[in-house]
């Protein structure tokens, strides 16, 4: 083909596409697999290929056909366990275009970007994706490097406007500026020679970001190739969601998202708020799926199989299925034991995700929820039923002792706590967000103690019974950001690290009945532009008021389904009826755990 008859087949492609609605390309929730909750941002060509395999042997028939090469696969030297902003090893090309590491990607040799790979990955019959931060590299800006398609350089294009505050890669594209429309369209022109089909873009939903939003709309339409966006991180402020739905096929509605419970929990209410927003191609985004072997170089733990029992993984799975959000396995696919396979390769419950229409919530008492949806295919319904056992607030009124606001602000970041907890039998400790819904809550227990009549028992010195929090994980001597306890400026060795909404069960042991500590906010998050504010609680009987049950049982009428009479029930995780029943079922469902059935009147 001569050069002039390509260049018209691709202006008619291009012109083809532009015209093409982009909720086409995606659309039912799009299902693959993300390298991030394994690798963080260390993954290498031989780990992407090796879970490709595994995909297209054992995932693709179920509809799974996403690989996806997460953050700074440009970066030579990559930190596990966060990121390298020391000195940090960029690659760019000639035009400030990020460029895959080669020592990472040997395939990327001789500036052959991504395409080898791609042809690897699409040779198994799967599709590839990539991610990237919003903006332009600071190294592109630094050796100010032409922009390709117009006659700006990069350090005319960019500004240092709300930049990302937890990695320092890049500036903004000022959208306002000539040259800043052919800087977007320069990436995806080669990112689209590359064949890439997938690309979550991170920085860009919170705070949003409008502006370079619409320039990566522009430059997808305009670039020659069907490539399906995804906007991160969560959640996507809510005044945005018509703009957002408008210009991306899938958008974050949450932070990050890893294997504890409280974290799941918070599905619930983002969903219901999201679910108006959710169409064909335009999926809300439950972020990835945090199951199987996790952690490996990843930026939270030691490498381990998914911390979710199985009755929460089946709750996890249930809720994104019947909220119709996006699958990204998170876990390194060759390690999953034969319960993460079933998970994922039920067709019957994957049906839920593909094949659901008018998802909706039926009811939430704060214990007992279901979803409801309808089959596009039959007069049946599908049905959620989740019993969480620990969503009711927390009242305070039961609490020995409340704190003020604890708030980011100087001399406003910790409080002094000295509670008589008498002979009580057990404690809890607890932090609640502070009322703004903010997601930077990182809050620390600074040496906590016991005494008594037997002196001082340092808390960290006994294992707690249960503990909770709403991002991360409880842990004790760090932050729970993995980092050193720090308060008002000042280190401390012992302590609890953990973060709004939390609740952290100890047995007390006798001889006891006094504790003290200093609660404040984590310097971690006192510095962030989101702010943080939280409120810390003592109480000796369950916060909420009464505990949670191991299983209860959860009644549905079926004219709550818009059916009467007798109904067949099938159960979709044990592939098996339960039978038939009249006018309504009542099920037995486990503490956080869930039931996906599939019912349907008879006539």
């Amino acid at each position: 083909m001569n050069s002039k008859l390509a260049f018209a087949v691709l202006i008619f492609f291009s012109t083809v596409l532009s015209a093409q609605d982009f909720g086409d390309f995606a659309t039912t929730p799009p299902m693959g697999w993300n390298s991030w909750d394994c690798y963080g941002p260390t993954v290498t060509e031989q780990e992407v290929k090796a879970n490709t395999d595994f995909m297209a042997e054992h995932l693709e028939k179920y509809g799974w056909e996403y690989i996806v090469v997460d953050i700074r696969w440009y970066v030579e030297n990559p930190k596990t366990h966060g990121y390298n902003e020391k000195d940090p090893i960029i690659n760019i090309d000639d035009y400030g275009r990020l460029m895959p590491a080669v020592n990472r990607f040997p395939s990327s040799v001789e500036n052959k970007g991504f395409k080898p790979l791609a042809d690897y990955i699409h040779s198994k019959g799967l599709k590839f994706g990539i991610h990237i931060m919003r903006g332009i590299s600071k190294l592109a800006v630094e050796k100010n490097t032409p922009v390709l398609g117009s006659n700006a350089t990069a350090n005319e294009i960019y500004n240092t406007k709300v930049l990302c505050t937890w990695l320092h890669d890049m500036y903004s594209v000022d959208a306002n500026k000539p040259g800043a429309q052919e800087y977007y369209n320069s990436l995806f022109k080669l990112y689209a020679s590359w064949g890439v089909d997938f690309i979550k873009i991170d920085d860009l939903s919170r705070p949003y970001h409008k502006d370079e939003i619409e320039l990566i709309r522009k430059a997808i339409n305009n670039c020659g190739r069907p490539i399906v966006l995804s906007t991160s991180p969560g959640e996507t402020p809510i005044e945005f969601a018509d703009h957002i739905s408008s210009h991306a096929n899938m958008w974050r509605i949450i932070d990050d998202f890893w294997d504890n419970w409280s974290q799941l929990s918070a599905h619930y209410s983002l969903f219901e708020k999201w679910i108006p927003y959710m169409s064909p191609g335009h999926w809300p985004d439950g972020d990835m799926l945090p199951l199987g072997k996790i952690s490996i170089r990843a930026e939270r733990g030691d490498p381990h199989m998914s911390l979710f029992t199985k009755d929460e993984q089946y709750t996890l799975m249930s809720l994104f299925l019947i909220c119709r959000s996006p699958l990204m396995f998170g876990g390194n696919l060759p390690d999953n034991d034969e319960f993460t396979l079933d998970l994922i390769t039920n067709e019957e419950v994957l049906a839920v995700l593909n094949k659901s229409r008018n998802n909706n919530l039926l009811f939430n008492d704060g214990e007992k929820i279901a979803w409801v949806a309808d089959d596009e295919n039959s007069d049946s319904k599908y049905v959620a039923l989740f019993y969480t056992s620990d969503q009711k607030p927390v009242k305070e009124s039961l609490a020995l002792w409340n704190s003020d606001l604890v708030t980011y602000k100087t001399g406003e970041q910790s409080t002094d706590v000295k509670v008589n907890i008498g002979r009580a039998k057990k404690l809890y400790l607890v932090v609640t967000d502070g009322g703004d819904d903010n997601n930077w809550d990182h809050a620390d227990w600074i040496e906590p103690k016991l005494i008594g009549e037997k002196g001082s028992l340092n808390l960290t010195d006994i294992k707690w019974i249960n503990a909770s929090a709403g991002w991360g994980t409880v842990s004790v001597g760090k932050s729970i950001g993995g980092n050193k306890l720090i308060v008002n400026n000042k280190e401390y060795a012992d302590g609890i690290g953990t973060h709004s909404t939390s609740i952290i069960e100890y047995n007390i042991p006798e001889g006891y009945d006094t504790f003290t500590s200093l609660a404040g906010l984590d310097k971690e998050c006192v510095n962030h532009t989101e702010g943080a504010t939280v409120k810390f609680h003592i109480f000796t009987e369950y916060p909420t008021g009464s505990l949670p049950q191991d299983s209860t049982m959860i009644s549905l009428k079926f004219d709550q389904l818009g059916f009467k009479g007798k109904c067949t029930v099938r159960d979709l995780w044990a592939k098996k009826d339960i039978g038939e029943s009249t006018d309504e079922i009542s099920l037995y469902v486990r503490k956080h755990g869930a039931k996906l059935l599939k019912i349907s009147e008879i006539k």
